[in-house]
């Protein structure tokens, strides 16, 4: 029987002594699982497991919840005027709706708060181990786990664990993406990541060149417009800058109702086209380069405003970089631009330091594990991801879902072993199916799914899982 803290967490070192194979001291925890991150789907993670008998602990390197959307935590991409780009109803969690007067789109301290609300309403915190960092997870023999632990920072003793189960959701917007050029390395001037940006005092009358054209670059690129003396942004292609309100609704709500229709693609997407010429126009006419794709091609960049300070002037729209100067930067057109300050919006990569990436198929360790639904991985039943979606709409709903199937797969492995074998069989079948329609083969759409269908995925496994 193990014995609790004084915060009623079960000890990891008070339970039954084992070994590993390098003989280190192991605490076996029994039929508990391991969840990794307590952001946004490992809360979730941490809530279903516990709603269907399992004990549960959290390991978090940080000293609060929210994960990402914490902006005291290190890794936090978030900076002052965050938004949600996905509307209220399509990101909250299922069972536990955002408050009705908030708006729309709320602000990060929004989302921070809720999260906090989340993990009180449930009783989370009591299972997690704040200012703990996980450095490494091993399978074990019998389909188990050993994770090894210590405190953030480096300090202290490693200690291991033994998991019936591990669900890791440390996030995949943290590990920035830096490009490479030539002559990068001999520019004087300053250059940051999006992650290290925080405020627009960062850019406050200085000549300011954004690079990326996702939505956090967008949103960089509007208050360059507004704070810096001057803002370039460049982009690879071009791209279709969606109005957060159509028809006075999120836009997201009005897209969702055509898939509750089940309207076919190429008719979303004249209608998504017919729109934008009704509410935006031609963007070229602005110097904005042309989308070589169609709607729905690349993940949705949901802005108002960026159309608005380019027609207004206080953003020119420049092309790819070419080479770094120490005092200018070459654009692909041959033109010369002197920035102060260059801001690479140029997304994160997935990292999973602690695993060895053969455990996610993933041989090449380029971070882009071999998945069923994203979260199962073949020959590993008991190690599931929360989270690792990029999905045009809200990702909670699709967190809570995804652990609730886990949960229950972990119920099926010890009540109707036979039902878990087939739910296997089907992971090895299915690994690295696509859930979107055809998107541009980048990093940036590894994860890119359609929530609608999705969803109806999920569905189908927990009806196959539960043999109804």
């Amino acid at each position: 029987m193990s014995t609790s803290t004084d915060h009623g967490r079960p000890d990891p070192e008070a339970t039954s002594p084992a070994a590993n194979s390098d003989g280190r001291p192991v605490s076996d925890r029994g039929d508990t699982v391991c969840v990794i991150g307590a952001g946004a789907s490992g809360l979730t993670a941490i809530k279903n497991l516990r709603e269907h008998g399992f004990g549960v602990d959290c390991y978090e390197r940080e000293t609060g919840v929210g994960g990402a959307w914490n902006w005291r935590h290190d890794r936090s991409p978030v900076y002052a005027s965050t938004h949600l780009i996905s509307s209220k109803p399509f990101t909250q969690f299922p069972d536990f709706p955002m408050p009705d007067s908030w708006p729309d789109y709320p602000h990060h301290s929004q989302l921070l708060s809720y999260f906090e609300r989340y993990a009180d309403h449930f009783d989370l915190r009591s299972h997690i181990w704040f200012g703990t960092e996980v450095i490494r997870v091993e399978p074990v023999e019998g389909d188990r786990w050993d994770v090894t632990t210590r405190s953030t920072g480096g300090y202290g003793p490693e200690r291991t664990a033994r998991y019936a189960a591990v669900v890791i959701a440390n996030g995949h917007n943290w590990s920035p993406k830096l490009p490479r050029y030539e002559g990068l390395e001999q520019f004087r001037g300053e250059i940051m990541h999006a992650s290290s940006y925080k405020d627009p005092a960062q850019l406050r009358g200085k000549r300011v060149l954004v690079v990326g054209a996702g939505n956090t670059g967008c949103d960089i690129a509007v208050e360059a417009a507004q704070q810096a003396s001057r803002c370039w942004h460049s982009t690879r292609r071009g791209y279709w800058y969606a109005p957060k309100y159509v028809l006075g609704r999120p836009a997201d709500q009005v897209n969702d109702s055509l898939l509750a229709l089940r309207v076919p693609l190429r008719v979303r997407q004249w209608l998504y086209h017919w729109t934008l010429r009704l509410t935006v126009g031609d963007l070229t006419r602005f110097g904005l380069p042309k989308p070589d794709h169609r709607v729905y091609e690349t993940h949705p960049i949901a802005n108002s405003q960026l159309v608005y300070y380019v027609g207004h002037g206080g953003i020119g729209p420049v092309p790819d970089v070419a080479r770094f100067h120490p005092y200018a930067v070459e654009l692909a057109d041959g033109r010369e631009i002197d920035p102060e300050v260059v801001v690479f919006a140029t997304g994160y990569l997935p990292r999973f330091e602690f695993l060895d990436a053969s455990v996610f198929g993933d041989s090449a360790g380029a971070g882009r594990p071999t998945l069923w639904l994203n979260a199962f991985t073949p020959g590993h039943p008991t190690l599931a991801v929360a989270g690792l979606l990029q999905p045009d709409s809200g990702l909670f709903t699709l967190s809570h879902w995804q652990t609730v199937l886990f949960a229950r797969l972990l119920q099926a492995r010890r009540d109707r072993p036979e039902r878990a074998t087939a739910f296997a069989q089907r992971v090895r079948d299915r690994a690295g199916e696509r859930y979107s329609g055809p998107v541009k083969d980048s990093s940036r759409h590894w994860f890119e799914v359609g929530h609608a269908d999705y969803l109806r995925a999920i569905q189908r496994a927990l009806v196959e899982l539960e043999g109804k």
